[in-house]
């Protein structure tokens, strides 16, 4: 690179940052009506009040939404006292750690007294301690670009704060650490995810040094609760760049702790040889629903998506003439889904949706050419009920095949079958498929109390309602009598 290509990028930087600096201005100076009354309480009391952090990062970026993050040198008690005067609402859960926040005009703000933590590097909370200086309250954070202030004057002027250069991260799209990463990874091992989250967030890259550091330690994420992991990895999954997140969270080792199913099908070629291997189509496929979603990130689908495929490694069959099968993976990958999920502390209704997904993924491949009968076209909507549209999403995601005949084929296929079903729900509700009689219709027409029988003629008669479709009263009557005489 010559003298003049590394000036002509020392100005285009200088430039964009400018350009980047006015807008973050124009977006904070929108926002003055909370600033500003803030920053005269705080001013009145003998205190400083500086938007800090992500706050920071996002108007930087244009992207800054409700959450505010403020620091300060009041102490917590005082912070409380002025935000008592000035929040609608005011909770201090976090006193303890010189946190708390409030609510105003839709804004949550959270403010924090500068801390200059001590960590023993056992577990990841810190033995908080009190700083002095916005600079060692800065120093302390987990990435650069996470580190700029802007201090909020009662007169409404601000000042760009940014003594370690995390400015020059932003502009660079790198993700780094203030001190050494190797130091900031050891006071709070959850860093490391929170870097990969940050790379699925901000499309920005790891800095070589922080790449490095999260390689060597990537064991020491074994400090951290399931529960923080589990809100790490689900902010990871929904930002815009998942995919190169994901892909560092393999070649980091970090998922070797957190989640080695999804290395695991790196060792499975797929049936079709049409990706380097069952991790790059799941991948593949993870991007595919991403496109389309429609009402933002998620989770549900994109965890399907990305896990559908996990029971291939222990399925696999070699068979004659040197092809792969992998039979039933979808029953063993809903298993592997729940149990890993349930280790990670997902609640019952994230673990049951997902799985179920992984479980009914393959169903559709049973239609052919069309050939289902209405009950089990039912069927299939009445095992994924209210899951429906969420697995006509990881249906047509999971189509990768190359070939562009087949592919087009395979989604004409799922038109067709997602017609009849529209066709099935105007004529019959399959949404609601109930049984013609209810539990007291049975109990009147055999004669017999509540208990485990009506329970058993029940699932008889939803049975063949989602047989036969919608009977009349007459004709299911006449279906369970002959079922109990024949029982």
């Amino acid at each position: 690179m010559t003298d003049r290509d590394s000036a002509a990028i020392a100005v285009d930087r200088t430039q964009r940052r400018a350009r980047l600096l006015a807008a973050a201005a124009i977006t904070l100076r929108d926002l003055s009506d909370v600033f500003t009354p803030l920053a005269e309480r705080f001013a009145r009391h003998g205190h400083e009040l500086y938007l800090v952090g992500g706050s920071v990062r996002d108007a930087v970026l244009g992207r800054l939404g409700n959450d505010l993050d403020f620091t300060t040198d009041a102490r917590p008690e005082t912070i409380a006292e002025i935000l008592g005067e000035w929040a609608e609402a005011v909770w201090t859960t976090g006193i303890e750690f010189g946190t708390v926040s409030g609510v105003k005009d839709g804004n949550t703000v959270e403010i924090t007294t500068y801390r200059s933590d001590v960590y023993d590097r056992i577990g990841r909370n810190p033995a908080v301690t009190f700083g002095d200086t916005l600079e060692d309250d800065l120093i302390r954070r987990d990435f650069r670009v996470n580190a700029m202030a802007v201090k909020l004057n009662p007169d409404g002027t601000q000042e760009f704060c940014d003594p370690l250069d995390g400015m020059d991260d932003l502009l660079a799209g790198v993700i780094d650490t203030p001190a050494a990463p190797e130091d900031s990874f050891n006071d709070d091992p959850l860093r490391m995810l929170r870097g990969l989250r940050f790379v699925s967030q901000l499309g920005f890259t790891l800095s070589d040094r922080t790449l490095a550091a999260i390689t060597a330690m990537a064991a020491q994420i074994d400090r951290i609760t399931a529960e923080r992991i589990q809100v790490e990895l689900d902010k990871l999954i929904c930002g815009e760049h998942p995919i190169e997140a994901i892909d560092l969270l393999v070649s980091t080792g970090l998922a070797d702790r957190l989640l080695p199913e999804i290395p695991g099908m790196q060792l499975t070629i797929d049936e079709h040889h049409q990706h380097k291997d069952v991790y790059q189509h799941s991948l593949t496929v993870l991007q595919q629903a991403i496109a389309l979603e429609d009402g933002g990130p998620d989770p549900v689908l994109r965890w399907a998506a990305l896990l559908h495929d996990i029971g291939k490694p222990a399925t696999r069959r070699h068979e004659p003439g040197g092809g792969v099968s992998f039979h039933h993976h979808e029953v063993v990958g809903a298993k592997m889904v729940r149990k890993r999920m349930r280790a990670l502390k997902y609640s019952k209704a994230m673990v049951d949706d997902v799985s179920q997904l992984v479980f009914l993924h393959l169903r559709f491949h049973g239609y052919g050419e069309g050939r289902w009968t209405d009950s089990a076209v039912r069927r299939y909507v009445t095992d994924a009920g209210p899951l429906l549209d969420r697995l006509h999403k990881l249906v047509r995601a999971d189509c990768t095949t190359r070939n562009r005949r087949r592919a087009r084929r395979l989604q004409e296929t799922y038109d067709g079958l997602e017609e009849r079903i529209t066709q099935l729900q105007a004529a019959e509700d399959l949404e609601r498929v109930r049984p013609d009689l209810d539990g007291n219709a049975i109990m009147e027409l055999l004669g017999i109390p509540a208990g485990p029988q009506v329970g058993e003629a029940w699932r008889y008669l939803k049975e063949l309602r989602l047989d036969s479709g919608p009977l009349s009263r007459d004709e299911a009557e006449a279906a369970l009598l002959q079922w109990w005489e024949q029982r």
